[in-house]
């Protein structure tokens, strides 16, 4: 076969797979579009595709990589980038203290509008974290995420006297993820700055162990996305099935990112299995919330004596979509939770658009860690 066959041939094959390519991009979610676009722009070199680091004294900043916001990302939709964390280089004992995201723009570093942050992640090595304070019995029994930035809460902090403890060398997974609900011919570069406060001579402080809890609402497994047929059983129809999809032990799917319809809903899940309460009962100090727009609180609630142990209220934006402030919970004399009790998470949401919009719940949960202050002070 002659050099210019094989030419014509290969230029073919070429154009078809580019065509093909293309209608498979096109039909994809725009949360996976998100993913391949950021991937091949970070790895072009046509903007800044690294991490900024900044790491002073009982201060540690990160600036992201550029996000190309070119249209609407909803909530879990954004560009995002991830990067490891280490605050110092030896195993001194750190204590963090407070989280904090900004979106600034990407070209002179100045602040702009927050409705551009989604979520920020804060994870850690469970392995290494809990074998460093010989406490190899907890490894692997819940996710190791310590905490959750998202809009509406930005900035959070542990109450004066507490904070989570970690040697400096070990690893925290950082991941920011951006957001845009309200500009749909939008063209430009943002970046997000994360903070990570922590402290290097802080003999008094006490040890908090975090617990990550979470609303999670049954589906038809067989026909995920149709309709509930019986509302009152509280199905739900889940964003998709891949991520944020679960198993109740029994075989029945779960799903913690699901649709809501327009207008006011409430939503309820039990949270016993998350909670892990192994002793007679624990000290709550602080709880950070993540939740979408369109929710109006977020309640962490004792089904045994009828009450809210904390009630996070949810102020959406006016005119457009969005989270103004989402409330935190921060206390230094703490509010205890018992293991013969049983507790939920409640959500109410009211959907004031036409059509139906995507839901989460979730709290971060801060307990005084006893076992782990013993350990402390005895060495």
């Amino acid at each position: 076969m002659s050099k210019p066959k094989i030419y014509k041939i290969l230029g073919v094959l070429t154009l078809l797979g580019l065509i093909a390519g293309s209608i498979v991009y096109y039909r994809l979610p725009n949360r996976h579009k998100a993913i391949i676009k950021t991937y091949l722009l970070q790895h072009s070199g046509f903007f800044d595709n690294t991490w900024k680091i900044d790491n002073r004294s009982q201060h540690y900043t990160m600036i992201s990589p550029a996000f190309y916001i070119d249209g609407i990302y909803k909530s879990m939709e954004g560009p995002k980038s991830s990067n490891y964390v280490q605050l110092s280089q030896d195993s001194t004992l750190l204590w963090i203290t407070g989280f904090h995201v900004k979106a600034v723009n990407s070209k002179n570093k100045k602040q702009i509008s927050n409705d551009f942050i989604c979520h920020t992640n804060v994870d850690f090595n469970d392995v290494k974290y809990f074998s460093n304070f010989h406490l190899e019995n907890r490894i692997g029994k819940q996710y190791p995420r310590m905490t959750s930035l998202s809009h509406g809460q930005e900035n959070f902090s542990f109450p004066k006297g507490y904070g989570v403890p970690m040697k400096g060398n070990d690893l925290l997974y950082v991941t920011t993820e951006s957001l845009n609900h309200n500009i749909p011919d939008a063209n430009f570069l943002i970046k997000h700055e994360v903070d990570i406060d922590y402290s290097t001579d802080a003999p008094d402080l006490k040890p908090l162990i975090s617990r990550t809890v979470y609303i999670m609402l049954p589906y038809d497994q067989y026909d995920p996305f149709k309709s509930p047929v019986d509302p009152g059983k509280d199905y739900c129809i889940p964003v998709e099935t891949k991520n944020h999809s679960y198993d109740d032990g029994k075989g029945n799917k779960l799903s913690g990112h699901w649709v809501i319809p327009v207008g006011k809903h409430t939503y309820r899940s039990s949270i016993d299995n998350q909670l892990q309460i192994e002793n007679d009962s624990i000290r709550l100090h602080a709880a950070a919330v993540h939740v979408h727009p369109f929710a109006t609180s977020l309640t962490l609630r004792d089904k045994t004596s009828n009450k809210a142990i904390f009630r996070s209220n949810i102020i959406n934006h006016k005119g457009k979509i969005g989270l103004s402030k989402i409330d935190a919970y921060s206390s230094e004399s703490g509010e205890w939770l018992y293991r013969d009790h049983e507790y939920e998470l409640v959500l109410e949401v009211n959907n004031t658009t036409t059509i139906d919009q995507d839901m989460m719940g979730s709290m971060f949960l801060f307990f005084y860690d006893a076992e782990l202050d013993h350990i402390l002070h005895q060495k």
